[in-house]
């Protein structure tokens, strides 16, 4: 990721010129949903090898509507007595579809609930078709199998704490503010939209504003216009923490303001992949049958593979979940992600989301 330079401010917050065009901006990265890339202080943090998350059946036991385009869902065992692995405010779970497809979502119950997990999926219908399955196929009563919890946006409780979140952002953050609250922190919360419509959760962040007042606002786009970074960032508490999920130029935003606040440091989640800032062309072989396809400098491995081999499993796309490991019998790999151990690395595993090689190389893939 590149902290260098700052980059250009988009149009406006959400990098899109009118509301009108949100849900098409939200397509890039909402249908992959919550994972990877957390920040502390402005630096990335890889989070520590723990190995494969356990795969576990569950029942969709309940299905709510709760925004335009939004539901969630209740995943208990079957018959609903057997308690799950705990997990902690910004967590996920990778969802495996009956499709065979694999999406990641933000955990947004309670974690003291030890007989549920709650996800909450926005449907984009021009996206990659898993939140389409999710909204048509997964039905309460519907058997789906998970894997996780794991987290990768993990919530330290600092002492002073301002949480942002964009749409469908609001997943993880809800729980960051419940635990906040919980421990007695000095905590703001803004959750921003196109409209109170399509923002979901209304009811209990209304909740959360009835027992917390003055800590929570609601800023959708058609009542108040798009909020500037630097106008949420200036509530937060002196020295406190930024905890931010949303769309990427949202997050372009309070990064390039985050100097100018009070804040003391700075985390966020991204949905989409991060943008390719120093790629080099690149060649990937495909076995032996000799097919060679060649990887522009701003373009990733696995969007080249995709294309040549639609059935290419990811889930991520940024180097976290491993989902579209490949095994690499020639050429050399310049590593960039979060989950290969080093031995793994050099038994030849590559996750071509995010790693490449260097210009003018030729990996020659098992495959």
């Amino acid at each position: 990721m590149d902290t260098g330079t700052p980059v250009t401010p988009p149009p406006d917050l959400y990098g899109r010129p009118g509301s009108d065009s949100f849900m098409q901006r939200l397509a890039a990265f909402s249908d992959n949903a919550v994972t990877s890339l957390a920040q502390r202080s402005v630096s990335p943090k890889r989070p520590s090898a723990t190995g494969k998350p356990a795969i576990r059946e569950l029942v969709v036991v309940t299905k709510h509507h709760e925004a335009e385009d939004v539901v969630s869902l209740r995943l208990a065992a079957s018959g609903g007595g057997e308690q799950l692995p705990p997990w902690q405010p910004g967590a996920h779970i990778e969802l495996h579809l009956p499709s065979g497809r694999k999406r990641q979502y933000s955990l947004c119950g309670d974690p003291a609930d030890r007989y549920a997990y709650r996800i909450a999926v926005r449907r984009i219908a021009n996206g990659g078709g898993g939140s389409t399955e999710v909204h048509d196929a997964l039905q309460e009563g519907t058997r789906v199998t998970i894997a996780g919890p794991r987290n990768a946006f993990p919530f330290a409780a600092d002492a002073s704490v301002l949480l942002i979140a964009g749409g469908i952002g609001i997943t993880p953050i809800l729980p960051m503010a419940r635990e906040a609250t919980r421990r007695g922190l000095d905590w703001r919360l803004v959750h921003t939209g196109r409209s109170r419509g399509s923002m979901p959760f209304a009811a209990e962040l209304a909740e959360l504003a009835v027992a917390a007042p003055g800590r929570v606002s609601i800023l959708p786009d058609d009542e108040s216009g798009v909020p500037e970074a630097a106008e949420m960032l200036s509530l937060s508490p002196a020295e406190g923490a930024v905890y931010c999920c949303g769309p990427a130029p949202m997050i372009d935003g309070v990064r390039q303001a985050f100097g100018e606040s009070r804040a003391s440091a700075l985390h966020f989640e991204r949905f989409a992949p991060p943008p390719i800032m120093d790629g080099r062309p690149f060649e990937l072989q495909l076995g032996d049958t000799g097919r060679v396809l060649p990887v522009p400098a701003d373009r990733s491995a696995l969007d080249v593979l995709h294309e040549a081999r639609p059935d290419m499993p990811f889930s991520c796309r940024q180097g976290f979940c491993g989902t579209c490991r490949v095994q690499v019998s020639h050429g050399q790999v310049d590593h960039r992600d979060r989950q290969l151990t080093d031995a793994e690395r050099a038994a030849g595993a590559m996750l071509p989301c995010v790693s490449r090689a260097p210009e003018g190389e030729r990996l020659v893939l098992e495959m």
